[in-house]
C-alpha cells in the first residue's frame, strides 16, 4: 500500500478553513458583533489563506496532480515566494499564527479550529519530508492520434492477433488460384 500524502489533506483542510474563516468574518462584521474588529481580521486572514491554498501541489508519488480550475495564475504567484510558500514548516507556523486572533469572537471560532487542524497536518507533512511543488502545464503532443493510423483495419472486430491472421493474396493471379472449397450454385437459394 502507498504512503499517505499528508500535504494533500492539509491543503484541502486549509482551503476549507479559509472559506469558513472568511464566511465567519463576514457574519461578524455584518452583525456588528462585539469585537467585530477580530471579524474584520477574519475576512482578511480567510482571503489570504484561500489565495495561498487554492493552487494544489504536485503529488509526490505520481509526479502529477489535478489542477483546480483557474489555478495557473495563482500558482505563479505562490511559486514566486519560493521557500516561504514551498516549505510546509513555514505554512504550519503561519496557519497557527493566523488562527489565534480569530478565536476571540464566536463567528470565527470554527474557522480558527479548522485552520489549527490544518496547521497540525502541515506540520506532520513537513516532518515526513514533503514540500510543495507546482503543477506545471504539460507540453502538448504535436501528433494527433489519427495520424498514426496509416490504413484502417479490414476485418471486423474481434480481430485475432497479427501472427494468427491469414495473409490475403495481393495480386490478381493469386486470386484466380484461390478456389472456394464449397461450391455455390445459383439454384441453391
Amino acid at each position: 500500500m502507498g504512503q499517505i500524502e499528508w500535504a494533500m489533506w492539509a491543503n484541502e483542510q486549509a482551503l476549507a478553513a479559509g472559506l469558513i474563516l472568511l464566511t465567519g468574518g463576514i457574519v461578524g462584521v455584518a452583525g456588528q458583533f462585539r469585537g467585530w474588529e477580530f471579524a474584520a481580521y477574519g475576512i482578511a486572514a480567510g482571503a489570504f489563506v484561500c489565495l495561498l491554498e487554492y493552487p494544489r501541489g504536485k503529488r509526490k508519488n505520481k509526479a502529477t496532480g489535478t489542477e483546480r480550475m483557474g489555478q495557473r495564475c495563482l500558482t505563479i504567484c505562490v511559486k514566486a515566494f519560493g521557500p516561504l510558500t514551498r516549505n510546509y514548516y513555514v505554512r504550519a507556523f503561519l496557519h497557527a499564527a493566523l488562527a489565534v486572533p480569530g478565536g476571540f469572537i464566536l463567528a470565527t471560532v470554527l474557522g480558527c479550529v479548522c485552520l489549527g487542524i490544518a496547521s497540525l497536518i502541515y506540520l506532520l507533512a513537513a516532518i515526513r519530508g514533503e514540500q510543495w511543488e507546482p503543477i506545471l502545464p504539460r507540453p502538448e503532443s504535436k501528433s494527433r492520434p489519427g495520424e498514426s493510423i496509416r490504413e484502417p483495419p479490414t476485418n471486423p472486430p474481434p480481430r485475432p492477433p497479427a501472427e494468427h491472421r491469414r495473409k490475403r493474396p495481393e495480386s490478381s493471379i493469386e486470386d484466380a488460384a484461390y478456389v472456394n472449397p464449397i461450391p455455390v450454385s445459383p439454384n441453391s437459394f
